[in-house]
């Protein structure tokens, strides 16, 4: 069969691109689509309900959720698909105000590895969550110029297009007005905007997004550019996918995990290097009167999808590829493959991927490093390794990674999209 979705889901995309500058706003963005599809919140230190239907749970950055299948036993496996809400950035440092000759300025922090220079010369706005003083968080979203990393002017470094060197510490700071920093001034703006007063905000998760919307490129827009694809693409295309099963007879239980930190490391609470996961689907197993002996056995015959974007051949650094493998965008989503388990791919998960694509209707693309290039890495590793679960990694290809706006295929999103909904229906 074709592709179950078309562009009209990478239409969605953007919208949800738009909506979601932080991993917060990710993960409510993503709720929000599952709760159209039926899906019910579930309260991580309540007792999980027995009933068939769907459930989803966030903790932070992070969203869990899954479709429990009328009758399906404690010992019912698993069908994962796991992606990540984080992307790299500047997040705002716990004295922000701060600045220098009569510049009001942000101080920030760098998140993850972002291409520094992508961010200069920028309309920046803010976004993230405030900590209240009553236990509970607000979201905020700054969506309009607000912030703005000015370039040093080429008249005063003449060198600059043989080598642009940045000092993180320096060279970063967003301006954003004039005069003499006050203390408290940022934050009491942000908490105004949020709607907040300012003596009610303790604590803040703050980041900076680039302003300007998602686009498609090119002649017949057959390209899109927008910032937080790496990896919101694969938020998108996997809360879609369950969303579409939602109500199917199945004997596996679907599950969508989004974890956050991936770009730092993924070690925390949230992290897919964490207990999250494995703890939401021993309760999910055991709420159900499910054994020690149960778990071990849906585990073991569990699969997981771990869905990150990947790296198109780019046309002007083809050296930097391997001369064999040259994934382009529009081409089908990717599988990726590293001997030595950066990425978690085996002969299986080779072999599974492509029955999803030829199910799906979808062409499919490889990945392989260079040997002279390192290999990046994902939460696939992590996952396996903190659940025992086997697990393929997969994405689309993309141009400008780590970017502060990056380019894929018009076509990549949906056709993903297709393949992760075969994977809920196999």
């Amino acid at each position: 069969m074709g592709p179950r979705f078309d562009r009209a889901h990478t239409a969605d995309l953007m919208r949800f691109l738009t909506a979601s500058p932080s991993p917060y706003h990710a993960v409510a963005a993503a709720a929000a689509m599952l709760e159209a599809a039926g899906f019910r919140p579930v309260v991580e230190t309540d007792t999980f309900p027995t009933e068939p239907g769907g459930r989803y749970l966030f903790r932070g950055g992070t969203l869990i959720a899954w479709w429990l299948p009328d009758g399906a036993p404690p010992y019912a496996p698993f069908r994962i698909i796991g992606s990540h809400t984080d992307s790299p950035n500047l997040r705002v440092k716990p004295r922000p105000d701060t600045g220098r000759v009569g510049w009001r300025q942000v101080a920030v922090e760098v998140y993850g590895g972002p291409l520094w220079n992508s961010w200069l010369d920028r309309d920046l706005g803010l976004s993230g969550r405030l900590a209240l003083a009553d236990g509970s968080h607000r979201l905020v979203h700054i969506d309009q110029p607000f912030l703005r990393i000015p370039q040093l002017a080429i008249h005063l470094n003449r060198s600059t297009n043989e080598g642009l060197t940045l000092d993180p510490q320096t060279h970063l700071s967003p301006v954003w007005g004039l005069g003499t920093p006050t203390d408290g001034e940022l934050i009491g703006y942000v908490a105004k905007h949020a709607g907040v007063a300012a003596d009610e905000v303790l604590g803040w998760d703050l980041m900076t997004h680039d302003v300007q919307p998602p686009a498609l490129l090119g002649r017949d827009g057959e390209l899109l550019a927008a910032g937080r694809m790496d990896n919101l693409v694969s938020v998108h295309a996997s809360a879609a996918a369950l969303a579409a099963v939602a109500g199917s007879a199945t004997d596996f239980v679907p599950v969508l995990v989004a974890n956050d930190h991936e770009e730092i490391g993924s070690q925390s609470d949230t992290g897919a290097d964490g207990p999250l996961l494995l703890t939401v689907l021993r309760r999910v197993i055991h709420s159900r009167g499910g054994s020690y002996d149960d778990a071990a056995r849906a585990l073991a015959a569990s699969q997981c999808l771990s869905v990150d974007m990947g790296h198109a051949v780019h046309p002007n650094y083809a050296e930097k590829h391997d001369p064999d493998h040259h994934p382009l965008p529009n081409g089908g989503p990717i599988l990726k493959v590293n001997a030595n388990q950066r990425y978690t791919t085996d002969a299986s998960g080779r072999a599974l991927f492509i029955s999803l694509c030829e199910k799906a209707g979808v062409p499919w693309q490889v990945f392989v490093s260079n040997n002279r290039q390192p290999c990046g890495s994902t939460i696939g590793p992590l996952t396996a390794s903190v659940t025992g679960i086997r697990t393929v990694d997969i994405g689309i290809p993309a141009l400008s990674m780590h970017s502060a706006r990056e380019l894929c295929g018009a076509d990549d999103p949906h056709q993903l999209a297709s393949v992760l909904a075969a994977f809920y229906e196999e």
